[in-house]
């Protein structure tokens, strides 16, 4: 791998491209969402004023909107606090150092909220409290099936980023199989995916949420946009303590190449993985079922509007702009 500083400089990263042969639409409710849930988030108590400010400038009602571009407002509002508590989670849990003990101590608490929520009261910690909120929501919008796909995805996320933590604790790199079977779970995509025919209107039957054909495109979508993600934060996450649990680095100490032969082989993983959706539309549209047909165009719009927000959002261009820096100095 290319680790001195000396190398990084002459040989700038780049990312490769991205394309998507499915459509980009925006929500005409983007401002109005992103203005609320900033709202939301800074009378939550999450995170600090500092932090207020950078997720505003961030604009993360921009990427709901491009994800959920047909959600009428409420729904559109409860799938972007939903992505912002996840952000958020991500900024203070998994961004940082904290170990993997600690993590495991406050799952409690927030899987309480998920199994327990007559119980639970008012938590005292404002993740607890935003998340049995956003739980109400869920409980309000969809059915018992639905409510319990959410859950199922979200306890699954919280229980994953332990096992981040203690990678990033023992300074472990994980291998490719165990990186790639663990990230679908720690990127919380089976969280937003289960969001999808709740907000559309049209419910998927417990028997079509586990149809082969629906869990194979909901598998490829789920590492199309963490595989896209680990391209475009790669920047971001090279400068702080997650490094490890990040694809590019995976492979690049797995299969002995660089950083930038590691996304050149990403970018082919995600284009396969593409072309195995676009292939398996035709015997989904045999199935019949508007509600399948409207959770594929979902997970589409995911791969599309993810890709489209992520490449203009501070969230990560601000490191690409100073690894830039750094290149040319």
């Amino acid at each position: 791998m290319e680790t001195t500083t000396a190398r990084r400089a002459s040989r700038p990263l780049r990312i490769p491209p991205l394309p998507c042969p499915f459509p980009s639409q925006v929500s005409p409710y983007a401002d109005q969402a992103d203005k609320e849930t900033l709202e939301w988030l800074a009378d939550s108590g999450m995170l600090d004023d500092e932090m207020v400010e950078r997720y505003r400038r961030a604009g993360y009602g921009w990427l709901c909107a491009r994800t959920y571009p047909h959600a009428d407002h409420d729904a559109l509002r409860l799938v972007t606090d939903w992505c912002v508590w996840l952000f958020a989670f991500d900024d203070v849990f998994c961004e940082s150092d904290r170990r993997a003990a600690e993590i495991a101590r406050a799952l409690p608490r927030f899987l309480a909220v998920l199994d327990e929520p007559e119980s639970a009261g008012r938590p005292g910690d404002a993740f607890a409290r935003a998340l049995l909120e956003i739980r109400g929501r869920i409980a309000a919008s969809g059915d018992a099936d639905q409510l319990e796909r959410w859950c199922a995805a979200t306890r699954d996320y919280l229980s994953a980023q332990v096992w981040e933590a203690a990678n990033r604790e023992d300074r472990v790199v994980p291998s490719l199989a165990d990186y790639v079977f663990m990230r679908r779970r720690t990127g919380a995509m089976l969280t937003v995916f289960a969001l999808i025919d709740i907000v559309n209107g049209h419910r998927l039957t417990p028997g079509e949420w586990r149809h082969p054909l629906v869990r194979a495109v909901t598998g490829h979508a789920n590492d199309v946009v963490v595989w896209d993600n680990d391209l475009i934060s790669y920047a971001k996450e090279n400068e702080g303590v997650n490094a490890r649990n990040n694809l590019v680095t995976v492979l690049a100490r797995h299969r002995r190449c660089s950083r930038q032969r590691a996304m050149e082989l990403i970018a082919g993983m995600r284009d396969r993985a593409i072309a195995d959706m676009v292939a398996a539309r035709p015997s989904l549209e045999a199935l019949g079922s508007e509600a399948v047909l409207a959770y594929l165009s979902g997970l589409e719009f995911w791969i599309s509007g993810s890709i489209d927000y992520s490449l203009t959002s501070s969230r990560y261009t601000g490191a690409w702009e100073r690894a830039a820096g750094l290149a040319s100095g």
